[in-house]
């Protein structure tokens, strides 16, 4: 049985303003092409991983609610950064988890499936949600949930062109592919039309469980780098 979304925050307080939060929270991911995945047994080592992240470039950071810990932690985090950093939570699967995470502070919410009341929830509170789908007829009807983007998961299981192909019919949604995409393939994604990439493990590697290392700053710089290369890219 779902249950039903708890009013977070009326529709008609929620007006042009939460609308425009929404849109210039995707625009930042967007912009920027990335968002780090922060998953690890617990949230211990976050907030220094979110500092050099963000001191290397990373504008979009992802708290997994699979982590220990990760709702203080997100608070935390989106107490400490501004406008230019939004942070947000992923694996959201219920509406109280999302409206959890609302009120943590979360500026857009991540799921590996498409959830009607993860949805909900979070357009009523003006929140981005970005719902998985692996199928055309999935990003479509995400799309016509509300959803700001759809998370392409696990996009290990498609080739990138299968972004091109889909936007083909379904011009103009923005695909965030996300699950097995390693550093070296960022290009092939980029280039066949992914709004942002989403990366995980590749690009945290250890330093989730064991520390902040400098290798840390290297690949998030890399991953930035090779991001406006495929763009500029004709």
């Amino acid at each position: 049985m779902t249950s039903t979304p708890r009013t977070v925050s009326s529709p008609a307080a929620m007006g042009s303003h939460a609308r425009g939060r929404e849109r210039t929270v995707t625009e930042t991911i967007t912009d920027s092409g990335l968002i780090a995945i922060l998953r690890a047994p617990t949230a211990e080592n976050f907030p220094a991983l979110t500092d050099a992240l963000v001191k290397a470039g990373v504008r979009a950071i992802e708290v997994t609610l699979t982590t220990q810990g990760a709702l203080p932690c997100l608070s935390t985090l989106s107490a400490a950064y501004g406008d230019d950093v939004v942070i947000g939570a992923g694996t959201v699967m219920t509406a109280d988890q999302a409206e959890a995470c609302i009120e943590a502070g979360a500026s857009f919410l991540v799921s590996p499936v498409a959830s009607p009341d993860v949805a909900a929830t979070a357009r009523i509170a003006g929140v981005a949600a970005y719902p998985g789908a692996l199928t055309p007829t999935e990003i479509a009807a995400a799309v016509h949930a509300g959803a700001a983007a759809v998370k392409l998961f696990p996009a290990s299981a498609v080739p990138p062109r299968f972004i091109t192909d889909v936007h083909g019919p379904l011009p103009g949604v923005p695909i965030m592919p996300t699950g097995g995409i390693t550093l070296a393939d960022i290009p092939a994604w980029i280039a066949a039309g992914a709004a942002a990439v989403g990366l995980g493990g590749p690009l945290i590697g250890q330093d989730a469980t064991d520390g902040v290392t400098a290798s840390l700053t290297l690949r998030a710089r890399r991953a930035l780098n090779l991001i406006a290369a495929a763009r500029s890219t004709p």
